[in-house]
């Protein structure tokens, strides 16, 4: 019978249990963790197969030889498929799949923000001293265009047809016209430049057949490095070339003004905004927040939510929405840069930029446009299964639209108190709190300016400027409109900024119905025009036309909402009960199996780790007892007797008898003989310490 290990104590010094050192103690611990399960691979292979829940195993040590390889052969086809499909069906976890769901919902809606601009930027009669220079190089340009022919052509320009004209702003960034022709080389030549008469003039654009205007070329000089290196922007049609001609001009002269410059330049909201009404409440202009905006000039925003908690329709249908009546003024539009007339118009979420070029629709002067909103909500799954961004906090590039207001308003300061020496003002604080949200084409912008800034050294005016860098212009940056062309053309870098942004994980859209009639009637258009008349300002005669008037109705188609939202095809918990149903079809196994497996693995390794170590010591041992040179063999009699007879010992050896006996209690028996009596042909000898690290029998009769 078994005893326990006597407890220690620290007191007594006499007893047997005073005996039990420390160190002998973690000695017996150890040897319970080097039983093992036996001292031979097979049988512990013996034992797995023999205990396993596994049903194939089993089999394969009962049976006889033949259904013995029969159950071996199964049962490895079954763990080979097995092993199969779970590669499978982890395979496609790591794929990481969704599935789209469609819902639809009704409930009360925030209705969507909208943002209103006037197709022209600036009022002309604000600009007009600003553009005269450029103004005058156009018009002499579509002069010598449209009046160019076969009868005039090889004729060279009056003396006097470019002395009024600023020809340093036109050899900058000239208009040429490249004529090819077969079997020689192109020959370009400049619409203002006496390399015309040489050449044989000019085209006739007006009225060039197909066959002949084919034969010609109108381009954009662009050059770099004092006129070393040009290249040219080709166009079909001399209205297009002309208004990118004008566009390159104009934005050099605008990034000269400041901002409070540009927005008194622009269309105000009192002036635009004639008339409001939300549902059954009325409104007016100062319901609108201003944003100045780089392609439209001043824009105004209803329902924005930057100061206010965003609007909430209850109801469906035109007569909850918002009616606006507008005066957009055409004929105070830039002639050369604007060539379209109408509102632009955006609906968006709250606290988003308004990007209109690529968002926007036109109101058409002159019209009634009606505008049914539908609302698409959708909801993407964050990474791994989506690459897509919650706030864009994740992205390298800076958003140079979230702090837009700010950014705007700490430049103009710094442009109007340059020798001020405060850190901020009450105004800029304030505009603090009005950030943006992030969205894919603020982003794709923000990596535009940040390439512009880092190859052309300066930023261009259509979008914010980042922190310590300035606008381009024609003066400052001569070889801007060089670099800003070659940088849009660049497959290279456009590719970059797709791969540097992400698209948002949720995102409103909103769906529009359109539908326009035209607005007032002829019945009807004179009382309303000298109404408006009178409430703009205060005159009985009607200073409005139909080519200046808008009148829009937005609202909620219906209150049928659409989520859709996307969840992953695929779980861990899919996962789980995916791996248990092929291993219990195939092997009939649960988790307790793999269990089992996981430790007869263990047991594996320590069996090696057993060996080696045994290994490595009776090496040690046989190092240790090999004579030296000089010390002689000792002979079979005395190793004989050194081993029956305690008294025997060799010279040296019995000078500290204490720590002999003290090395002899620290020696523990290796690791014991497995615990499987069945494989076992004889009892196991009783020794020192029993199976459990334990006294023996006899150990406890001698005390």
């Amino acid at each position: 019978m078994a005893m326990d290990l006597p407890p220690l104590s620290e007191e007594d010094g006499s007893g047997p249990g005073s005996k039990m050192t420390l160190k002998k103690y973690f000695v017996k611990a150890l040897h319970r963790l080097q039983k093992g399960p036996g001292y031979t691979y097979r049988e512990l292979l013996v034992w797995y197969c023999d205990n396993t829940n596994t049903h194939g195993p089993k089999r394969i040590i009962r049976e006889g030889p033949k259904k013995k390889a029969v159950w071996f052969f199964l049962t490895l086809l079954f763990a080979s498929l097995v092993v199969w499909q779970w590669g499978i069906l982890v395979r496609s976890y790591l794929s990481y799949n969704v599935t789209a769901s469609l819902a639809i919902g009704f409930k009360s809606m925030t209705f969507p923000a909208v943002t209103i601009c006037s197709a022209s930027p600036f009022k002309y009669s604000k600009v007009k001293n600003r553009l005269k220079d450029v103004d005058s190089l156009t018009q002499a340009a579509l002069e010598r265009l449209l009046l160019s022919g076969p009868q005039n052509g090889t004729a060279a320009p009056p003396a006097n047809a470019t002395e009024n004209l600023n020809l340093d702003l036109w050899r900058k960034m000239p208009l040429v016209v490249i004529a090819e022709s077969e079997g020689a080389d192109p020959v370009v030549i400049d619409i203002l430049g006496n390399s015309s008469s040489v050449s044989g003039g000019l085209p006739n654009f007006s009225s060039a057949t197909t066959s002949d205007a084919s034969k010609f070329k109108l381009a954009v000089k662009l050059c770099s490095k004092n006129g070393t290196r040009c290249a040219y922007r080709n166009f079909t049609s001399a209205a297009q070339a002309v208004t990118e001609w004008y566009v390159l001009q104009s934005t050099s002269i605008f990034s000269r003004m400041s901002m409070k410059e540009k927005e008194e330049a622009g269309y105000q909201r009192n002036d635009m905004i004639l008339a409001c009404l939300y549902g059954a409440r009325p409104c007016n202009f100062r319901n609108f927040s201003q944003l100045y905006h780089p392609d439209h000039g001043n824009c105004y925003i209803f329902n924005w939510g930057m100061e206010e908690k965003p609007l909430i329709s209850s109801n469906p249908g035109a007569e909850f929405g918002l009616k606006l009546i507008l005066d957009i003024n055409q004929t105070d539009y830039l002639p050369f840069l604007t060539s379209t007339a109408g509102a632009r118009l955006m609906l968006h979420e709250q606290k988003s930029f308004p990007f209109l070029k690529d968002e926007g629709i036109f109101a058409m002067a002159g019209t009634e446009t009606s505008i049914g909103v539908m609302v698409d909500e959708l909801k993407r799954l964050e990474y791994p299964y989506n690459d897509c961004t919650v706030n864009g906090s994740d992205i390298d590039v800076q958003n140079l639209y979230e702090n837009y207001l700010e950014v705007q308003a700490v430049q103009e300061e710094v442009k109007s108190c340059a020798n001020c020496t405060s850190n901020g003002t009450e105004g800029s604080s304030a505009k603090s709190q009005f950030r943006t949200m992030y969205s894919i084409q603020a982003c794709l912008r923000s990596c535009f300016q940040r390439q512009m800034v880092d190859i052309c050294q300066c930023a261009h005016a259509a979008f914010p400027r980042p922190t310590r860098a300035d606008y381009c212009n024609n003066d400052d940056y001569p070889d801007w409109a060089y670099c800003y062309s070659t940088l849009r053309g660049s497959l290279e870098h456009r590719q970059y900024c797709i791969e540097s942004c992400k698209e948002t994980c949720n995102n409103t859209q909103y769906k529009m119905t359109i539908s326009m009639a035209d607005w007032p009637s002829e019945a009807s258009e004179d009382w309303i025009f000298r109404i408006l008349s009178y409430e703009r300002d205060k005159s009985e005669t009607i200073t409005l036309n139909r080519s200046g008037i808008i009148k829009l109705n937005i609202y909620f188609q219906e209150y049928n909402y659409r989520t859709i939202s996307e969840a992953a095809s695929t779980t861990i918990v899919w996962l789980l009960s995916s791996l248990g149903g092929q291993f219990g079809f195939w092997m009939g196994g649960s988790v307790l199996c793999l269990i089992e497996f996981g430790e007869i693995i263990i047991d594996f390794l320590w069996i090696t780790i057993l060996k080696l170590i045994g290994w490595c010591k009776g090496v040690k041992q046989r190092r240790a007892e090999a004579p030296g040179p000089e010390t002689a063999l000792p002979t079979v009699g005395r190793r004989v007797e050194g081993h029956t007879n305690r008294a025997f010992q060799e010279e040296g050896a019995a000078e500290n008898p204490e720590e002999e006996e003290e090395e002899e209690e620290a020696c523990e028996p290796g690791t014991p003989p497995p615990n499987y009596d069945s494989l076992r042909v004889s009892p196991p000898d009783v020794g020192d310490l029993d199976s459990d690290g334990e006294a023996s029998i006899s150990e406890q009769q001698r005390a």
